[in-house]
């Protein structure tokens, strides 16, 4: 007993060495958490648990929801860890928006809320993922943990899912943080890929914001990016946060400026979350409180700025992988082609497959090789006959029968023999044919095919999927920028109804889903509403439009009949203020009366219309012209001047007006290449009536435009300011067939919104200098090639130079040697005349003399009796 006592203390008090214990297991353990828990696989961009839940989802739709605690229970038979990691991986592939269709209250993204209880949500797989995700007979399979059932290695998914919902994972030792991009912007760079194009992606996320993407290292380590909220100022006193940065709620932001102001580093007087939908942080200032210093010190101090660095780390040939997001992105791009190849090649095998099949009816009836095995008593005998029969036609197969062949033929029924229709068999071989050549096009043009493939993606699925974040520079962009327009606002004009997701009526503009719509109708009314998914604004809507509060720039010309006999009047007015769902009549209220011609002028235009006059005895006249700009501006509740005391047949447009309004103070922001009234960027002038925009370009053309802020400008820009019809261009510009630099200097043509070259597009030359400076000069360093010697340098007076010229001249060799560099010197001084800045006068003194003139011309004495505003 004593010696058996001893015995189990020797083996209690054993020392076991835990050194390479710790090195084998540790191993085991890091290496299984970091390829079966928190790293996505390159192939499908999903982690094991999302990979299962899918599957799962997959073996359970019926087309119904299902609840999440059903999902969930049916995925653990996949995963071995657990009904909390099911849960959570499931609500957050739901808030992505892509794969999953929600019901119920799933959380929000924004507020960090969190989803009801699996028993109380439901689920079922998007039209998305049901097209894109699965596909049995591409999916390679493997069995569960416990051997008892199989679950796919990878899915099949054929597009670039990984980049598109973005993944977080932290694993042993390891790291991974991919950040989401935009749907629509990956499947047009999938398509450049296979194109061979180049494209550029950066990120995009539900929370909207801003994002500044100038560090952002193609998603490897050691880069960042910088997101902003989007703050508006709703008055000196109010700020408003419409958008916050990804990786953060509305509470974490608003506990972040309570410590701000708690620090001193801010003063707010009061903060509210009226978060539901939308996010709408209200920030009420003390009245000493610059707003402009507000706003940086939110960006400086609280999550309103927050930096990401994203670490894109996957799984590839089961090891992780540091990969950029374009390497990924043509990974993905490769594996959708050859999934998509794959899937032809086995729609073809069963294209043969069935046209052997029907081909091997059609012969084994037409034939009556059924009637040979009559008199055989075993089954061999009868398998025989059957290949006997069938031995002739061989040659016309495919391929030669097989047992599996000789044993379906047997078992076609004497109902199907008696019935058979050769001429329909023939039809259904000549469509199998036809699937056959097309799905062998398909193959020899895959890559086109794949092209069409994302097309078909894009267009089917990109609805309301446009980008939600801004990409600023923060470095030069004011933090109080104007949201950009998240929604399409359609109309339905006949039958009255405007909205946002009233798809397949027309389009009207882009809005955001706070904004208000103005709409006039036909009767002469106007009402502006709040913009809904859909609502009812009235029968015989003629235009709508997002409405600006105070907008005094947007004109609206209208000529209205007074009731149903009664006569024209026309008007000119402007909507600035106005009570929200209030009907308001523009017209002097008579019953019938109705609107015989409107436009919007969105910078004050005045066109010039055609009157048709019903004929009557006695009018001598019934054709004449009006211009709108003779006409004054006032308010909308004005009756407006009589046009004409006789019946109007129809008002067509005549001429297309310019603007009639003040001198407008017009900027350009280089960083973001768009037009401002906000003092951002270069200061261009005061703008009035019929000035104009030129827009100078390195593709060399140039540009003339009005000065509507709406006007776009591409990357290449070199200048851009304000139009003087004196100011010449000057351009130096290679002939690379002659090698030869030639200049050329000329006054611009006045051809308005049309690109005009003055260096021929399709010719082989190369842009070195564009200027519109008026006294340039350029430095030459030049070459004798013929005797191979340098000459000394040459400065030119480019004015003096050459004369002026047409824009399509070819202009004067810059010089008779080899030009070897040119640089640009400094231009002399030009003193410019300065322009007044003068408010254009928008009723001309002589209005009534000459609306009187034109009455006299068609005998209308009551033309305009004086006006009746």
């Amino acid at each position: 007993m004593e010696e058996k006592n001893t015995q189990i203390k020797q083996q209690t008090h054993k020392t076991i060495p835990v050194k390479g214990m710790y090195e084998d297991w540790f191993l085991d353990y890091a290496s299984y958490v970091i390829l079966e828990r928190a790293v996505p696989h390159l192939n499908d961009g999903l982690k094991p648990v999302q990979r299962r839940i899918l599957h799962s989802m997959k073996e359970l739709d019926d087309g119904r929801y299902n609840k999440v605690a059903n999902i969930v229970g049916n995925t653990m038979k996949y995963h071995p860890h657990g009904d909390a990691s099911i849960g959570d991986a499931l609500v957050q592939l739901g808030q992505k928006e892509l794969l999953i269709d929600c019901q119920g209250n799933w959380g929000n993204i924004l507020t960090g809320d969190s989803a009801a209880a699996p028993r109380y949500i439901e689920a079922r797989l998007s039209k998305f993922g049901l097209d894109v995700v699965f596909n049995p007979q591409t999916t390679s399979w493997r069995p569960s943990y416990d051997g008892r059932n199989k679950e796919p290695k990878t899915l099949p998914i054929k597009f670039p899912l990984l980049l598109c919902q973005g993944v977080e994972g932290i694993a042993v030792g390891l790291a991974c943080k991919i950040l989401p991009h935009n749907f629509n912007e990956l499947i047009e760079s999938s398509i450049k890929i296979l194109k061979n194009e180049p494209f550029e992606i950066f990120p995009d996320f539900l929370t909207g914001g801003m994002i500044d993407v100038s560090k952002y290292n193609n998603g490897l380590r050691g880069g960042k990016v910088r997101v902003r909220a989007k703050i508006k100022v709703e008055d000196k006193k109010t700020l408003v946060i419409t958008e916050i940065p990804y990786w953060t709620t509305t509470g974490k932001l608003i506990d972040s400026i309570i410590k701000a102001n708690e620090k001193g580093k801010i003063k707010i007087k009061k903060i509210d979350d009226n978060t539901s939908q939308n996010v709408e942080i209200i920030i009420q200032l003390p009245n000493d409180t610059s707003i402009d210093q507000t706003i940086d010190a939110l960006y400086a101090f609280t999550d309103c700025e927050v930096s990401i660095s994203p670490n894109s780390c996957v799984i590839y040939q089961d090891k992780p992988h540091f990969l950029p997001v374009d390497q990924m992105l043509k990974h993905s791009t490769t594996n959708t082609l050859n999934l998509l190849k794959l899937e032809l090649e086995i729609e073809l095998e069963e294209l043969k497959e069935r046209w052997q099949w029907v081909s091997l009816e059609r012969i084994f009836i037409e034939n009556e090789i059924y009637e040979k095995i009559k008199p055989c008593r075993t089954d061999q005998e009868i398998d025989d006959t059957i290949f006997f029969g069938l031995k002739p036609f061989i040659k016309n197969l495919l391929r030669e029968p097989n047992i599996d062949d000789i044993h379906k033929l047997r078992k076609i029924p004497i109902d199907r023999i008696s019935k058979f229709n050769s001429d329909k068999a023939n039809d259904i071989l000549l469509a199998i044919e036809d699937d056959i050549k097309q799905v062998n096009y398909d193959l020899e043009h895959i890559v086109d095919y794949a092209i069409a493939y994302f097309e078909r993606i894009l267009k089917k699925y990109g609805q309301n999927r446009e980008r939600k974040t801004e990409i600023r520079n923060f470095d030069t962009i004011e933090a109080q920028a104007v949201a950009v327009a998240n929604e399409k606002l359609y109309c339905n004009y006949k039958e009255g109804f405007v909205g946002y997701k009233i798809k397949g009526d027309e389009y009207v503009c882009d809005c955001s889903d706070i904004d208000d719509i103005i709409a006039f109708k036909s009767d002469g009314t106007v009402v502006v509403k709040k913009v809904q998914e859909k609502d009812f604004f009235g029968t015989d809507i003629i235009h709508v439009d997002v409405f600006r509060k105070n907008d005094e720039r947007t004109i609206y010309n209208l000529i209205y009949q007074d009731g149903a006999f009664g006569k024209a009047y026309v008007k000119r007015f402007a909507v600035t203020n106005i009570i929200r769902d209030k009907e308001y009549v523009l017209t002097k209220g008579i019953k019938g009366s109705k609107v015989l011609y409107f436009s919007s002028n969105p910078n004050g235009e005045a066109e010039v219309v055609s009157v048709s006059l019903k004929p009557k005895p006695g009018l001598r006249k019934i054709n004449f012209d009006f211009d709108f700009a003779d006409l004054a501006i006032k308010g909308k509740n004005a009756q407006g001047n009589i046009l004409t005391r006789y019946l109007v047949r129809k008002v067509t447009k005549k001429l297309e007006g310019v603007s009639t309004l003040s001198a407008r103070k017009i900027w350009f922001d280089e960083s973001v290449k768009r037009l401002n009234a906000d003092e951002r960027g270069k200061y261009l002038g005061t703008f009035s009536g019929s000035d104009k925009l030129i827009s100078i370009y390195k593709s060399g053309y140039y540009r003339l435009t009005n000065f509507d802020l709406s006007t776009h400008f591409v990357d290449d820009l070199v200048v851009v300011e304000k139009f003087k019809e004196q100011k010449p261009i000057t351009v130096i510009y290679l002939d690379k067939t002659t090698n030869q630099h030639f200049l050329k200097r000329f006054l611009v043509e006045e051809i308005l919104d049309k690109k005009v070259f003055f260096v021929d597009e399709e010719s082989n030359t190369e842009i070195i200098h564009i200027t519109n400076d008026w006294l340039p000069i350029v430095e030459l360093c030049l070459e004798d090639t013929k005797k191979g010697k340098t000459i000394e340098n040459e400065i030119i007076d480019i004015s003096e130079f050459t004369e002026l010229m047409k824009y399509k001249a070819k202009g004067k060799k810059l010089s008779k040697y080899f030009v070897k560099d040119i640089k640009v010197l400094e231009s002399l001084p030009y003193e410019e005349e300065i322009e007044e800045e003068q408010e254009s006068e928008t009723v001309r003194e002589e209005t009534e003399e000459i609306i009187l003139d034109n009455n006299k011309e068609h005998g209308d004495e009551d033309f305009i009796q004086g006006s009746l505003f």
